[in-house]
């Protein structure tokens, strides 16, 4: 019986030993107490604790942490409201603060968003809201932080997830988005008919700039046709006009080089003046030396006519 004693004693010490031992695991802290007050905050690794004085009070993430908030109502400095959703990533930097900074964190958190959204959107218009999403951003995570140091959380990063505006208003925002891209669109149209004409009028321009150049080196080539034409018929005529000049010339010359006698001058000049009495001139001047030849003429026929009879 005894001996049954002592092995449920040794089992139960055994279980007893078991439980003092703890490992934490990576990305995790353990908070603990002794005998209710702060004790110590355990790390990664194998830690003991004392059987029935020590107690793990709160074991702590410290990985970054994702919280979506449900849509706040919020009114914007133009007096419109909308709702709008965040999502705030968070860290905890220090497991004795976040353990005893405040009951509720998650909670805190949440209601001191919706507060500090409030409070910026409250500065801003309507339209200011819509296209400022990253100021938003900017002043919730500075904000955050600062308010959430005491607690040992660190907030990283605030995202506006949903901007939700009266159904009135967008459907007024739907009908403008509507009107700017019908205006982009007549813009759009009106700029290609103006480029269209625009190519138009230059290809009619370099069109008919062509023609003048094409037409005025046509009238060139003419003129250039002409003038050779003419030059090529001026010295056809010189060459004709040198060649008849030669022929004379040379004419002469060899008349000379014959050395004709007088009597044959006379006879020539007669030839000459019977051709020019061919004419239809009405006065003919008869040079003398002709007159004289003329005379031996009438001389010789009439001597011829006397031996006839």
């Amino acid at each position: 019986m005894q001996i049954y004693l002592l092995i449920g004693l040794g089992i139960i010490i055994l279980l007893v030993l078991a439980s003092c031992v703890k490992i934490v695991p990576q990305a995790y802290a353990y908070v603990v107490e002794r005998l209710g007050g702060y004790q110590g905050t355990w790390s990664v690794g194998v830690h003991l604790k004392v059987p029935l004085v020590d107690k793990i009070a709160r074991k702590v993430v410290l990985k970054e942490q994702v919280v979506d908030f449900a849509p706040q109502p919020v009114i914007t400095k133009d007096n419109v409201t909308m709702r709008i959703d965040t999502v705030v990533f968070y860290q905890i930097t220090d497991p004795k603060l976040y353990a005893y900074g405040v009951e509720n964190p998650i909670m805190a958190i949440e209601n001191l968003t919706a507060t500090t959204l409030r409070n910026i959107i409250g500065d801003l218009e309507l339209d200011e809201t819509l296209t400022s999403r990253e100021i938003i951003n900017t002043k919730m995570r500075v904000s955050l932080d600062t308010a959430t140091d005491p607690w040992g959380i660190k907030v990283n990063r605030v995202e506006l997830k949903n901007i939700i505006p009266p159904a009135a208003i967008q459907d007024a925002m739907e009908k403008q988005m509507k009107a700017e891209r019908e205006r982009r669109e007549a813009i759009l149209i009106a700029e290609g008919q103006k480029k269209s004409a625009i190519l138009v009028a230059e290809g009619k321009k370099e069109s008919a700039i062509l023609e003048a150049q094409a037409d005025k080196e046509s009238q060139i080539l003419r003129a250039e046709a002409k003038k050779e034409a003419t030059i090529k018929e001026a010295e056809g005529q010189a060459e004709a006009i040198l060649s008849i000049q030669k022929a004379n010339a040379e004419g002469i010359r060899m008349l000379n080089d014959s050395d004709p006698g007088k009597g044959v001058i006379q006879l020539k000049s007669l030839e000459a003046f019977a051709k020019a009495a061919d004419g239809k001139a009405t006065k003919i001047i008869i040079p003398s030396e002709i007159q004289g030849l003329a005379g031996l003429v009438k001389s010789l026929t009439e001597v011829g006519a006397k031996d006839e009879l």
